[in-house]
């Protein structure tokens, strides 16, 4: 039988020495603080910190939350971008519960809000598109003439069709919730009468 060979945590592709990093992280931020005491132009932010961000923020876009998105490049690369505009701003006399600074921890959540924030820029764009589709006459910016389905039906007839099966179903499965809540207060509010009335 073979045994199971686990890589180990510093084998992984995007794994971050902590250690590693804090120290790293709390050179740089007091290197840019003396740069500007001394009115000097602050130091570019070295490579070693660059790769890590861009490890945090791929390691957590592999979570079963974020994994199944189609732009999910744009979320890693929009969590690199904040990371590293707010690289200063970490304040690395801060202390967690180990009594040390975590800036891995920092990171990580400027990458969660980052991701955040762009699956909600892609839902706005989705629903500007499907707005536009309903609400104009797609049949004036292409020519779809002699397309029709078996039913007489036009491209542009199927397309809309779709869209409303897309988006009923999302309301239909909300519905069932809804109906089910309001049976239960119903039946709370007989079983109170029936109560009442054996109590006469």
């Amino acid at each position: 039988m073979k045994k199971k060979t686990t890589k180990k945590k510093e084998d992984r592709p995007h794994y971050v020495n902590n250690k590693e990093f804090t120290i790293a992280v709390a050179e740089h931020v007091r290197g840019v603080k003396a740069d500007k005491a001394a009115g000097l132009e602050p130091r570019p932010l070295p490579e070693y910190i660059g790769e890590c961000f861009l490890k945090i923020a791929t390691g957590l876009s592999r979570r079963e939350n974020f994994m199944n998105y189609s732009y999910r490049e744009d979320m890693v690369m929009d969590a690199v971008e904040n990371c590293v505009l707010r690289v200063n701003n970490f304040d690395i006399d801060k202390k967690t519960r180990t009594g040390k600074p975590n800036p891995f921890s920092y990171f990580t959540q400027i990458c969660y809000f980052a991701f955040l924030r762009r699956i909600a820029l892609e839902k706005k764009q989705a629903d500007i598109k499907q707005r536009v589709i309903d609400n104009s006459a797609i049949d004036v910016f292409a020519d779809f003439d002699g397309d029709e389905g078996a039913n007489g039906e036009t491209m542009v007839e199927r397309l809309r069709q779709r869209n409303n099966q897309f988006f009923n179903k999302e309301d239909e499965e909300e519905v069932p919730v809804k109906k089910a809540r309001k049976k239960r207060t119903t039946n709370k509010t007989t079983a109170t009468l029936f109560d009442d009335d054996a109590a006469e």
